[in-house]
């Protein structure tokens, strides 16, 4: 495969990765990162080389380890075959869409996350608390992009109302078409810096990347007259090297975000109302009927909404059965004898 050649940090290449290598590492391999997945392989870069690599799928127990976009793997430099994937510095990932029961990782090593939505009926704002939880678990930096504020009557009414989710978090409203518009975003997209792009189909996160990069490269989908959303236009995770030096993973617009072992990043998300669950008079309280519930007289009083106290006790309970419901499963599989390598398998070809 032909490529432009990057260094090592025009990669994203940290010091903190370079500390996981032992001396025998440093003579006998190669880092190289995920910059594509697709079922069943994914393509590596070196940085003066790109290799597509096979992969066969780990199982349950150790599902969170299989490679993801953004992952460094080092390079056996005589085979060029994966010796071993490297500590992340941070994980993105969520329960696998559908019925089984499963891990999937959406991308790995970032430093932000972008959070998409549009100026249209899209907005939701239970589903931007999601997102807002995945990156407070994951622990990086987050900022909501609003876009579509070109085709929207008021685009300052979903301003003010994502401004509400959390205070620390910037929100930037833009015209995904308008150059100048984007520029606002350049503030988090230094050099050498990765930043995932996430949101539904249809919010403009196509578009907006080819507006940043000044290429027409990603395909766009049109917006379905009538319910503001729109076909997918990214399909598979990619890792894409910005002008500006930044490191921008897209990945296909997002339908289902169930969380997994995500109480923290609730907690954080929910300041407001976790903190006032500390007060109440009960440790358990259900904050339904309980005498000196902290939740009930904040509600009272205006402090906090129903919405929002709703949406967390949901994201609080899905969090919590979804880590249960993947401990019972590796749980029967060790005792049902049938255990599978948790070191992924690799074949690989140029």
């Amino acid at each position: 495969m032909n490529q432009i050649e990057y260094s090592l940090d025009e990669l994203g290449w940290k010091p903190s990765f370079q500390e996981q290598l032992s001396s025998e590492e440093q003579d006998t391999t190669l880092p190289a990162r995920v910059t594509k997945t697709h079922k069943g392989h994914l393509v590596v870069s070196t940085g003066k080389e790109e290799l597509l690599l096979q992969i066969a799928e780990t199982g349950v127990g150790s599902l969170n380890e299989q490679p993801t976009v953004g992952d460094w793997l080092l390079l056996n430099k005589e085979t060029q075959v994966p010796t071993r994937l490297l500590e992340r510095s941070s994980l993105l990932q969520r329960m696998s869409p559908g019925q089984e029961i499963k891990l999937q990782p959406i991308a790995a090593n970032i430093n932000t996350l972008l959070i998409v939505s549009s100026c249209n009926t899209e907005f939701n704002l239970n589903r931007l608390e999601r997102y807002i939880c995945l990156a407070m678990e994951a622990d990086i930096e987050f900022v909501m992009v609003l876009t579509k504020a070109d085709l929207a009557e008021d685009p300052q009414e979903y301003l003010e109302k994502a401004q509400k989710l959390h205070d620390s978090m910037p929100v930037m409203v833009v015209n995904s078409k308008d150059t100048e518009s984007v520029k606002a975003l350049q503030n988090w997209f230094g050099k050498g810096e990765s930043l995932v792009l996430l949101g539904s189909s249809g919010v403009g996160k196509s578009t907006l990347l080819n507006t940043i990069n000044g290429t027409s490269k990603q395909k766009v989908g049109a917006i379905r007259v009538g319910d503001d959303k729109g076909r997918h236009t990214t399909t598979s995770r990619s890792l894409h090297v910005m002008p500006s030096g930044a490191l921008l993973i897209d990945v296909p617009g997002i339908r289902e975000l169930q969380l997994y072992d995500c109480e923290s990043g609730v907690y954080n998300a929910f300041n407001e109302v976790s903190e006032l669950t500390e007060q109440c008079k009960f440790a358990d309280c259900s904050h339904k009927n309980e005498p000196g519930c902290a939740i009930r007289a904040a509600l009272e009083d205006g402090i906090i909404d129903q919405r929002r106290l709703d949406n967390y006790q949901k994201l609080i309970e899905e969090s919590e059965l979804n880590k249960e419901n993947i401990a019972e499963r590796v749980k029967r599989k060790s005792e049902s004898g049938r255990k599978k390598n948790k070191d992924s398998k690799y074949k690989w070809r140029k």
